[in-house]
């Protein structure tokens, strides 16, 4: 039966892969190839799309996982209360850290380190990259990269592009994962604490990899909301790592 849902998670996956290049291939004819967040599957790598169909399908009805991704961090007062949070929950999390927010809250990310979080790379600045030359893309995320480096002394191995926005020229310049996302809580937007975790709570499923943002105090509330919410639906909360790799 385990084999049966492997293979039908992998149909779906290629099925998902031919949608998806449909879909580009269509939407750059008409001038309209989107960018940025979108719900569930903006424009993101075919292959990291089938990818994360697989791991949901092979995921099974018996363990229910999902990963809280948090971008834009960190932030001296909002960042320290989720962490709070999810300390006194015992709930792992991966932080994708934006370069210029770092100086002066070294301590809070050696705390994400040292209380098992992931940490990852979203670049120094909010800018497409795409629109970025190659050169100043990669001198952005090696910035950020080295400012991390000297902080935990590990150099991150995951990349959110900001807004999503990237392409294979780039994919090729940098020696990292990127991750993207499945589920967008669209927190940036909605800035109302039960609007946010109703707009996950009726999109999520084992697998997923949730967009929420640490910058903002209803983001900070929803995101411990929903934790507490989904494990009483029997989920368990992974960093992006142990998803991808599990």
């Amino acid at each position: 039966m385990g084999k049966k849902r492997w293979r039908l998670g992998h149909k779906t996956a290629l099925l998902m892969t031919v949608l998806i290049l449909e879909g580009a291939c269509l939407g750059a004819a008409a001038g309209m190839l989107p960018i940025g967040v979108q719900k569930d599957w903006s424009y993101r790598d075919v292959h990291e799309a089938a990818e994360h169909e697989a791991v949901k399908a092979d995921s099974g009805e018996a363990e229910k996982v999902v990963a809280l991704t948090f971008d834009d961090g960190p932030h001296e007062k909002y960042t320290a209360l989720l962490l709070d949070g999810l300390k006194e929950r015992g709930v792992k999390v991966t932080f994708f850290l934006m370069g210029e927010n770092i100086e002066g809250k070294e301590k809070l990310v050696r705390r994400m380190q040292n209380e098992g979080h992931l940490i990852g790379n979203h670049s120094y600045r909010h800018i497409q990259l795409t629109k970025e030359g190659e050169g100043t893309v990669c001198e952005a995320v090696e910035q950020t990269e080295e400012v991390i480096e000297g902080i935990t002394g590990e150099r991150p191995r995951y990349l959110r592009p900001p807004y999503g926005d990237w392409n294979e020229n780039l994919e090729c310049q940098l020696d990292m994962t990127t991750v993207f996302w499945s589920v967008d809580s669209l927190d940036w937007k909605l800035k109302d604490v039960g609007k946010i975790v109703e707009n996950v709570e009726k999109k999520v499923s084992s697998g997923d990899i949730v967009l929420m943002h640490d910058i903002f105090p209803t983001s900070v509330e929803a995101a411990l909301m929903l934790v507490d919410r989904l494990r009483e639906k029997g989920y368990e909360f992974v960093t992006v790592e142990e998803l991808l790799i599990d």
